[in-house]
């Protein structure tokens, strides 16, 4: 035996190119043909491992010529014939690409060159061929190819029973199959795919590394076989025009809806994907979604359109033909962002619908207001620096949109200050906000502040942070009258308010073992003052909600936003106290506040901050491994121990099988008047059962369980089912199909209650973007 030869391969002109990978980047599905003379079995074991015994690189070009490096077991020259013979192991290598096989001969007269016996090809991006003999040229294309494997390196497998390249470089495979699907069970042993397609041609295009089926249908299940027209796929794993899976489903309101889109790759950083719905109960919709990538960012632009009957959101009748009225309909969605540089970004959204009723119509989305917003932003190591403009579609029947807010310009501004003073960090912020409304009240407001804050830690571990804050507002507003609710108005005209504030907050985290396990207590105790502040002449437009929580029992301000500050002197106390074991993490916290004066309370009553003793507030978050969640959120009046608050979240199970369960309930009491801070009652369920291995069951429910006394105004009757869900699904390794039943309890304008469904239907590697 000779050892391994090393022999630069040279064309008698011009260069060697490996081109035998021309139809590699091809993926088979096994045993895809229904004459098993067609093509080799889809099962054969192949591997993706790299080809084992590659020669070092090949020579470096010189005079436009590329080398070809290979190595064998034998190497024999006939020199009357000119023709060279590597026998066994025999591997050959150019850049990335290679190819292995039992011989190879170069018949240096006529320039061809044969590969045979278990030859596996593999191109530079990483597909592979697998075939008994195939024929390259003196630049290594492939010309003809029998019973032939080819393997994607993103999954895809294609057999065809032979190949042959034509004049442009496009290889023509005739007999062949393709399939996304695993070929081979868990154990290794052969197994027929879920789908497969069948073609009596198959073009290959090396250059637009595309593969084009022609003569084509759709086999599931090796029962049902369905035809298909246009097919295309991608070799190197990127999207690829063409028409998308078709969408089925039915409502109350449209009747039998068909679905399809085609989607446009214009660009390897720019797509659109055009749809068009048609319905037994509506006129057709379209839809256009644009994606593009750039240099500084990314952006989108999707829009729908239709001309259909609706109803005005405030009538009663849900019968289209008698109170209805035909018009143009639609919504458009863009949104994105840019970074013009390591420090400036431009984020934008814009979320507009023609009426309330058109999203939930056509379930497009259910949320109950389209935010738009722009916001140019700068943010280095010490400062931020915002400038943002927001405006919101009301999608509620019964809110007036000209009650709705703009809020432009909104501007923040913060410095920190490296320099320490007295010891603590210095922190600075300027604000303005404009708030404007078409029927409402106007407002107007600014603000200058300063916080120094000092953080110590004690010889015993206490953990010591003192905090002071000095604030000047200034106000204006007109059309105060316009607002409903008296302590939200403020007094019109222009306003001024100053703000002073210090406080004390201690933690001594204590650590320990208990039961198998590590805990952490940490005992909490906090100081705050503020000298009597002006917060009624001022308008409230962004701290109503209040409500006490742990999220802001020891916050230096408890209201949500900039425009109420409470006031007075106040004391808190609670703990944190976590405990980790094996498999377990349990975390708590526990907390109230003592206000030090009598002066009467600025929080409305009910939202446990009114009396001088404030509710005690509490969160519990148990977990066991990945299988248990449980998240209980409290708060319990202090004078009747009554559960004011009531929040529990559960999540049992893993990602195949799960349960979820979610319960809140607001018994507040809150003057009805109020409209921030209604009581409220609901349960939600979800939950997903597997079995079969493939199939699964799904569902979720949403049900308000409010009753009259808790909302007058809404009449709730105390059981009041909002949205149900139904589904079985069956997904394996390249096939999901799903049906889905869902009922609306509500009619709101068109948008009618009843039963919908919806199919759904993809294939792994086609139809999908």
């Amino acid at each position: 035996m000779l050892p391994a030869a090393q022999i630069p391969l040279q064309a008698p002109a011009g260069r060697l190119r490996p081109a035998f990978l021309s139809a590699l980047a091809l993926g088979f599905a096994a045993g895809a043909m229904p004459h098993a003379a067609l093509a080799q079995d889809a099962t054969r074991p192949t591997t993706s491992n790299p080809i084992g015994g590659q020669p070092s690189a090949p020579p470096a070009s010189t005079n436009g010529d590329e080398h070809v490096a290979f190595e064998a077991d034998t190497v024999d020259y006939d020199q009357n014939a000119e023709q060279v013979t590597a026998t066994g192991n025999v591997v050959l290598r150019r850049l990335k690409q290679s190819v292995r096989a039992d011989t190879v001969t170069w018949n240096r007269k006529t320039g061809q060159i044969v590969a045979s016996g278990n030859v596996r090809m593999v191109d530079e991006d990483g597909n592979q061929v697998f075939t008994e003999s195939v024929e390259l040229t003196d630049e290594l294309k492939t010309g003809m190819m029998q019973n032939l494997l080819l393997v994607m390196r993103e999954g895809g497998r294609l057999a065809a029973l032979k190949g042959e390249r034509i004049a442009n470089g496009d290889v023509i495979l005739q007999q062949a199959a393709y399939t996304g699907c695993d070929v081979v069970d868990e154990d290794g042993c052969p197994k027929k795919p879920t789908w497969r397609v069948l073609a009596k041609q198959v073009i290959y295009s090396e250059a637009q590394k595309r593969v084009r089926f022609k003569s084509a249908r759709l086999e599931l299940f090796g029962i049902v076989q369905l035809p298909l027209l246009g097919l295309t796929v991608s070799t190197d794993g990127h999207a690829v025009s063409g028409f998308l899976v078709p969408d089925l489903s039915s409502s109350p309101s449209n009747g039998l809806e068909i679905g399809e889109s085609y989607y446009w790759k214009i660009g390897e950083n720019r797509d659109l994907t055009a749809s068009l719905s048609a319905y037994t109960k509506a006129p057709p919709m379209a839809s256009v979604e644009y994606r593009a990538l750039t240099d500084k960012g990314a952006y989108q632009i999707t829009g729908y359109a239709t001309a259909s009957n609706k109803i005005p959101v405030f009538g009663s009748s849900s019968n289209i033909s008698n109170d209805s009225v035909s018009a143009f309909r639609g919504y458009i969605f863009t949104n994105g962002k840019f970074q013009l540089d390591d420090n400036w970004s431009v984020t934008f959204s814009l979320r507009r619908a023609t009426d309330r009723t058109f999203l939930r119509r056509y379930y497009i989305s259910r949320d109950d207001r389209l935010r738009s917003l722009v916001d140019v932003e700068r943010i280095d190591q010490d400062s931020y620096f915002s400038f943002a403009g927001y405006a919101t579609q009301t999608m509620q029947a019964g809110r007036d949109q000209g009650m709705i807010p703009v809020a432009f310009p909104v501007i923040d501004y913060r410095r920190r200050f490296d320099e320490p003073l007295l010891g603590g960090r210095i922190e600075t912020q300027l604000n303005t906000l404009g708030i404007s409304r078409t029927d409402g009240q106007d407002t107007q407001r600014a603000f200058a502040s300063a916080q120094w804050s000092l953080r110590r830690l004690t010889g015993f571990g206490q953990e010591i942070t003192v905090t002071g804050l000095l604030r000047g507002d200034l106000y204006h507003s007109d059309d105060n009258a316009a607002t409903s609710t008296i302590i939200y108005r403020g007094d019109p005209g222009w306003q001024t308010r100053g703000i002073a504030l210090a406080a004390v907050d201690v933690k001594w985290p204590l650590v320990g073992q208990v039961f198998g396990g590590t805990q952490v207590l940490t005992p909490r105790i906090q100081f705050v003052a503020s000298p009597p502040i002006r917060n009624l002449q001022v308008p409230n437009e962004d701290s109503r909600a209040i409500e006490l929580e742990t999220g802001n029992i020891f916050a230096l301000n408890r209201f949500p936003g900039y425009d109420r500050v409470e006031d007075g002197a106040r004391f808190t106390y609670g703990f944190d106290w976590q405990f980790e074991a094996p498999r377990w993490r349990i975390k708590a916290t526990v907390g109230q506040s003592i206000r030090l004066s009598d002066k009467p309370s600025l929080f409305p009553q009910g939202t446990g901050l009114t009396d001088k003793v404030s509710d005690i507030v509490g969160r519990v978050e148990v977990r066991y491994r990945d299988f248990l969640n449980l998240v209980h959120r409290f708060r319990i009046d202090k004078d009747t121990l009554a559960v004011r608050r009531n929040e529990f979240d559960a999540v049992v199970g893993n990602t195949k099988t799960y349960f979820e369960i979610g319960y809140t309930k607001l018994n507040r009491g809150i003057s009805s008047t109020i409209e921030d801070l209604q009581d409220r009652e609901e349960v939600r369920t979800a939950g997903r059962i597997a079995f079969a291995k493939y199939w699964s069951l799904f569902g979720s429910a949403v049900v308000n369980l409010t009753d009259r006394t808790e909302d007058p105004v809404f009449g709730s009757n105390g059981f009041q089912p909002l949205r149900t869900r139904l589904g079985a699904a069956y997904e394996d390794d390249c096939l999901e199909i799903a049906v889905t039943w869902r009922r609306d309890y509500q009619t709101t304008g068109d948008a009618k209650k009843g039963s919908s469904f919806q199919i759904h239907f993809s294939l792994k590697n086609i139809g999908r973007r």
